[in-house]
C-alpha cells in the first residue's frame, strides 16, 4: 500500500478541491481527511458514518473543593497563573503539566483526560474514508492527524486496497509532521503568489529533512504566471518534481457549492483536464 499526502504552506490554496477530483479518479483507495483542525474534505464526499469515535488527550487540572484545604501550594508551582484565588483552575489558562496535581498534599485536585474531538470511519460514493473532527480551541491536532492516519491504513489493509490519499495539514507545524512520516511521497499544492512561494519553499524543505520524496503542483497558475514560473523554479533547484498545473476555474466553486467534485460537475472544463493530465503524472511517478 502507497500513502500520497498532498499539503500546502498555507491554507486556502485549493488542496481540498483537488483531492476531492482525485477521488474521482482513483482506483482501489481509501481516503483520509487530516486536516483535522478545519476538516472540510467531508463537505464534498458527504460521508456516511459508520463507526464514531471519541479522541481523547490531554489533561486538564480540577479541584476538588471539598478536599482543598486552600493551603496555596498549587498556585506556588502553576507556571501558568491558572488557579484563581479562590481555588478554581482555569480551563483555558492550564496547559496540563500535572505539577498541581502530583504534588497537591491533600490529594485534592483531580486530573483527568480531556476528550478533544471525534474521528470516525465512512463510507463515500467513492470508497470507504477516515476523517476527525478537532474539537472548538482543542490542541493535540498532531496526535489526532496520527490517529487518522493509522485507521486509514488500516481500512485499506482490511479491504485489501493499495493507495490512501490523505488530505494534510497546512503549514509546517506539528499537524504536518505528523502527516509526512512513512508516506510514499507528498504533493505541494501552491499558489502563484509571494506568500504562495515562501510558505511553499519552507514546507518543500520540512519534507526534504523528513526524506520524504516530493512533488509540486501550482493551483491558479494563470493568476500569476511570473510568480507561477518562480516556484517551478525553485522546486527544480531543490530536486522537487513539477507534476503540473492548474488554471484557475470557476467550475471548482461552482462543484463545491453543489457538493460536487470537479470531475462530477464538468470533467471536460480546462480545471477539470488539468487535474486529470495532474493525476496521471502522478499515477505514472508513484506507479499506481
Amino acid at each position: 500500500m502507497k500513502e500520497i499526502v498532498i499539503i500546502s504552506g498555507k491554507g486556502g490554496t485549493g488542496k481540498t478541491s483537488i483531492i476531492a477530483a482525485f477521488a474521482s479518479l482513483a482506483e482501489n483507495k481509501v481516503l483520509c481527511d487530516a486536516d483535522v483542525d478545519a476538516a472540510d474534505l467531508h463537505l464534498i464526499m458527504n460521508p456516511e458514518i459508520q463507526e464514531r469515535h471519541d479522541f481523547a488527550s490531554g489533561h486538564t487540572a480540577r479541584i476538588n473543593q471539598e478536599k482543598c484545604t486552600e493551603c496555596g501550594l498549587c498556585r506556588d508551582l502553576c507556571n501558568w497563573n491558572a488557579i484563581s484565588e479562590d481555588f478554581v483552575v482555569d480551563e483555558i489558562e492550564c496547559e496540563g503539566c500535572g505539577v498541581c496535581y502530583y504534588f497537591c498534599p491533600e490529594e485534592a485536585i483531580d486530573f483527568p483526560l480531556n476528550t478533544c474531538g471525534e474521528w470516525y470511519l465512512s463510507e463515500t460514493r467513492f470508497g470507504p474514508m477516515a476523517h476527525a473532527r478537532l474539537g472548538i480551541a482543542e490542541e493535540n491536532s498532531g496526535k489526532l492527524v496520527s490517529l487518522i492516519r493509522q485507521e486509514g491504513k488500516k481500512l485499506a489493509e482490511s479491504r485489501n486496497l493499495d493507495l490512501l490519499i490523505t488530505d494534510g495539514p497546512p503549514g509546517i507545524g506539528c499537524p504536518v509532521i505528523a502527516s509526512l512520516g512513512g508516506a510514499a511521497a507528498v504533493l505541494i499544492v501552491a499558489e502563484p503568489t509571494v506568500s504562495g512561494r515562501h510558505d511553499m519553499e519552507r514546507v518543500a524543505e520540512l519534507a526534504a529533512f523528513f526524506k520524504v520524496p516530493a512533488m509540486v503542483s501550482v493551483n491558479k497558475f494563470d493568476l500569476n504566471p511570473e510568480q507561477a514560473d518562480a516556484i517551478e523554479a525553485f522546486a527544480r533547484e531543490k530536486n522537487v518534481e513539477v507534476m503540473g498545473r492548474v488554471p484557475f476555474d470557476p467550475a471548482f466553486t461552482k462543484a463545491m457549492v453543489q457538493g460536487q467534485t470537479v470531475m462530477e460537475f464538468d470533467q471536460n472544463s480546462e480545471g477539470g483536464e488539468a487535474v486529470k493530465r495532474l493525476w496521471t503524472n502522478l499515477s505514472e511517478k508513484l506507479e499506481l
